[in-house]
């Protein structure tokens, strides 16, 4: 039995990269011996381990042969006399197909450190062609890496369109697509991932909501760049140096699907496109299985993001509907993630990525001036029933129209 370190760890320790996570692979050894050694076993397709004090993965190499459609249609064949070789050679990029003995020495048979110098991704055999979910890891390590100055090979772009080209992405399940996006919204250039997978087809496929906004005009008073797909791109780009929350970039992303439905005859105007782009985003929430509090959030950037651009226009009544529309009242964390995702909007176009965004901060001030509205003052007084209600909502209405007077 022979135990290798492979995969990200490997990688990422010949770039001074953080990791998060150790994987191995064991060659020379019979499921039998691994649960002798007390590993427990989970894999379902094919054999892998979890060691009994790290719980850390240990897979037995493998080899695996092309059965059908999509990322689960493969047949996986595991012995003792898999060579670590084999195992590798089935890996999507050669920089994540090398390994690690116990003393340290790498191997490489597949030039993973040439390529890491050349900082190119690059597929390891034309077998790459056989798994879909290989557009989406391409594209997402191609965002994990963009600022290191990492592109992805010609050829191996090639290969990425060739897969959408064969209708392979239409098999892959929703699972494994919001599995990937919401590990690539996490990374530092997620704007990448996207760019990568419409500059291959896949994004028309699994987000064609994003594809469309691609070409539509924006009114260039309002938004100097002019294309809405060129924005949201931006807007994406300045989450990111807002926020490390995926939830925060994901509803960045989707902000401004309405607008891909503006009718031709009165563009470059976009009036209503937060509400015609609510199911929008819904549709695509219930199509990834994307979870509550990513939903939730991008529900109400979509649909109250001009509420915070024109805060000062607000009418009192107006400004509390938003609090509590988007749940402000129950958690100031939901009023901060929403201001994020509006901040980077606003900062999201072309000569205005440094502008101080006035709206955060007063919103911020009206929210902590109406939480001096106590529910508890109004049993004091002697209100019951169901007026306390009608009486709650006229005291913060008086609490908002005091503030607004006060910050004019």
């Amino acid at each position: 039995m022979q135990i290798y370190l492979v995969g990200g760890a490997v990688r990422d320790s010949l770039l001074n990269y953080p990791s998060s996570e150790n994987d191995w692979v064991v060659v020379g050894a019979t499921p039998e011996q691994m649960t002798d050694q007390g590993f427990k076993p989970v894999g379902q397709d094919f054999p892998v381990f979890i060691h009994p004090k790290t719980s850390e993965e240990y897979a037995l190499a493998r080899t695996e042969r092309k059965s059908g459609h999509g990322y689960k249609g493969f047949e996986f064949y595991t012995s003792t006399d898999v060579t670590l070789e084999e195992d590798l050679i089935r890996r999507d990029l050669t920089i994540n197909a090398m390994a690690q003995d116990e003393a340290g020495n790498v191997i490489d048979p597949f030039g993973g450190q040439r390529d890491l110098g050349e900082k190119l991704l690059r597929h390891v055999s034309y077998a790459f062609t056989e798994d879909p979910l290989r557009v989406l890891r391409v594209a997402r390590f191609a965002a994990r890496y963009h600022h290191l100055g990492f592109t992805i090979a010609e050829e191996t772009m090639e290969l990425l369109k060739s897969i959408v080209d064969q209708g392979e992405m239409e098999f892959l399940v929703a699972e494994r697509v919001w599995k990937e996006t919401s590990r690539a919204l996490t990374e530092q250039s997620p704007h990448i991932y996207i760019e990568v997978l419409r500059n291959c087809g896949a994004l028309n496929v699994l987000f064609p909501e994003i594809d469309a906004l691609f070409g539509v005009p924006q009114r260039a008073d309002y938004h100097p760049e002019v294309d809405t797909g060129i924005h949201t791109l931006m807007a994406l780009e300045q989450a990111v140096k807002i926020s490390d929350s995926g939830a925060v970039r994901f509803s960045v992303l989707v902000h401004d699907v309405g607008k891909a439905l503006t009718p031709d005859t009165v563009l470059p105007s976009h009036t209503g496109h937060e509400t015609s782009g609510i199911p929008l985003v819904q549709a695509m929430c219930d199509r990834l299985g994307v979870p509550n509090q990513y939903r939730q959030l991008a529900m109400a950037v979509t649909e109250y993001h001009l509420h915070s651009h024109k805060a000062k226009e607000l009418k009192p009544a107006t400004m509390l509907k938003l609090f509590q529309s988007i749940g402000a009242l129950r958690d100031n964390n939901r009023l901060k993630d929403f201001l994020y995702c509006c901040e980077a909007d606003a900062r999201g176009r072309a000569g205005f990525e440094e502008i101080t965004y006035q709206p955060k901060k007063y919103l911020t001030d009206a929210l902590l001036a109406l939480q001096k509205v106590d529910i508890s003052d109004l049993v004091a007084d002697g209100v019951k029933g169901s007026d306390i209600g009608v009486q709650l909502k006229q005291r913060q209405i008086e609490q908002l129209t005091i503030f607004k007077s006060e910050n004019l």
